[in-house]
């Protein structure tokens, strides 16, 4: 490849820590796809003839039917997947296949070529998305009446509804596909036809293969299209905190389906056993997906560090920016898959959820609440009045709505039998009317947005 500068081949070192064929050949559809729009604009342009476009073509299309038929071979001469596709096109076609590579280089071909297949990775995690957020308003709908702890540091607080629980999930992973919506957006630029750095003196035309590789424009400055891997960051980015959000809900299973909280049973599919301990059942892909996340970022943290002082234009430290999007994508896909797959299928023990919202004094803030509202006490009062009702309660081992109304009173003798209207974990729900509040009501209208938001 290197022609007449070079009298001697690399070192078998060399030769190893410088092909990409064992994870770039991952890129062979959009290559293929990037060398015949390549091509046809070639010719189109009366850069190569006709009858040589239609040869690379036709053997562009064959080495595409083996590839899918017997995956890419790796050969560590070729160095990466440009070099083995365009070696086995001079094999079928002899040395017209040597036409391909005009006005290109590999700098503006693996640019344009990554570019496309994070394109596609954006658009299966956008599927994967909207498969968990319609799996997450599903189970939501079903249990929107369900009362359960809310929790604020993983002490119980205020009861909330599972299905305002499950739609806090729904917000996160609507977030996160419009991080991975903008992350596209910003890379549909087409770098083919900068060449090697400073564009090329064939009369090309940009516009014509950026159309036909479906991007909104060429990238405008030469320099930038070669060493430009924002597209790759973005994505990476995106990934992280989709991966921090299906994390959270991870820990959260892993917990509820603990013993002390035993909130769900998590279902065989997503389950596993233990070697020594017959009755152990272990959240095991929950586990995996929190674990996951770590991974994730450090593919993140590592492609940072790679861009983050390399000069203009292309430098063989961006051969590495591969690997990290590439294994990130492949563990955020499992991640999505399995949290999907445990939302569909897990069974939520509500009358637990019910049952501890019951016993945490969860309803102390509508007490404090009420006296502010029907008593006119300034809300700092009515907090050091719900205390000490708090410690009765505690102290006699009842709940605040099971307290005497005569114990009350003498706490604070502004209170009467009304109070107890609204210390019930019900009442409590359903008064929390706001936008975006856990009352049922404002729980279904959300749902019912969210359905017709998914085509639901």
């Amino acid at each position: 490849m290197w022609g007449g500068r070079f009298a001697a081949g690399p070192a078998s070192i060399m030769r190893e820590i410088n092909a990409s064929i064992p994870f770039d050949k991952r890129l062979w559809k959009q290559d293929i796809a990037g060398s015949k729009a390549h091509v046809a604009m070639l010719a189109k342009q009366g850069i190569v003839s006709q009858a040589d476009a239609d040869a690379i073509s036709a053997g562009l299309d064959t080495i595409a039917a083996e590839y899918e038929a017997n995956g890419v071979p790796v050969n560590l001469d070729l160095e990466d997947i440009h070099m083995v596709t365009e070696s086995r096109l001079a094999e079928l076609i002899g040395p017209a296949a040597g036409r391909l590579h005009t006005a290109r280089s590999r700098n503006d071909q693996v640019a344009t070529d990554f570019r496309l297949w994070v394109r596609d990775a954006i658009d299966e995690v956008e599927a994967g998305l909207n498969g968990l957020q319609r799996a997450l308003v599903a189970r939501a709908e079903e249990n929107a009446d369900a009362v359960m702890p809310g929790f604020t540091h993983l002490q119980s607080a205020q009861p909330v509804t599972l299905g305002h629980h499950l739609m806090a999930y729904y917000e996160m992973v609507r977030r996160d596909r419009s991080r991975f919506a903008d992350a596209r957006e910003r890379l549909n630029e087409c770098p083919l036809g900068a060449a090697a750095l400073a564009g090329t003196g064939f009369p090309t035309d940009r516009h014509m293969t950026a159309k036909a590789l479906g991007f909104a424009k060429p990238t405008d400055n030469s320099l930038d299209s070669v060493s430009d891997r924002d597209f790759a960051l973005d994505y990476l980015m995106a990934a992280t905190q989709a991966s921090l959000h299906l994390s959270r809900l991870a820990e959260e299973f892993i917990i509820w389906a603990s013993q002390p909280f035993g909130f769900v049973k998590l279902p065989d599919a997503y389950s596993t056993g233990s070697s020594i301990m017959p009755q152990k059942r272990n959240p095991d892909a929950a586990e995996l997906v929190r674990g996951h996340a770590g991974r994730i970022m450090g593919c993140m943290n590592a492609l940072c560090v790679t861009m983050k002082g390399l000069p203009l234009a292309y430098s063989k430290d961006m051969q590495d920016d591969k690997p990290p999007v590439f294994e990130a994508h492949d563990l955020l896909g499992l991640s999505i898959a399995a949290m999907t797959g445990m939302i569909e299928t897990v069974t939520f023990r509500t009358d637990r959820m019910r049952g501890l919202a019951e016993s945490g004094f969860a309803t102390a803030t509508d007490l404090a609440d009420w006296l502010v509202r029907e008593g006119g006490i300034p809300f700092r009062e009515a907090h050091h009045i719900t205390g000490r009702a708090v410690a009765a309660a505690e102290e006699a081992a009842l709940p605040l709505d099971k307290l005497p109304l005569e114990t009350l009173k003498a706490i604070d003798a502004r209170i009467d039998d009304r109070v107890y209207a609204i210390l019930t974990v019900d009442a409590s729900v359903a008064s929390r009317r706001s936008h975006g509040g856990t009352a049922p009501v404002q729980v279904r209208a959300r749902i019912a947005q969210a359905k017709q938001d998914l085509g639901l």
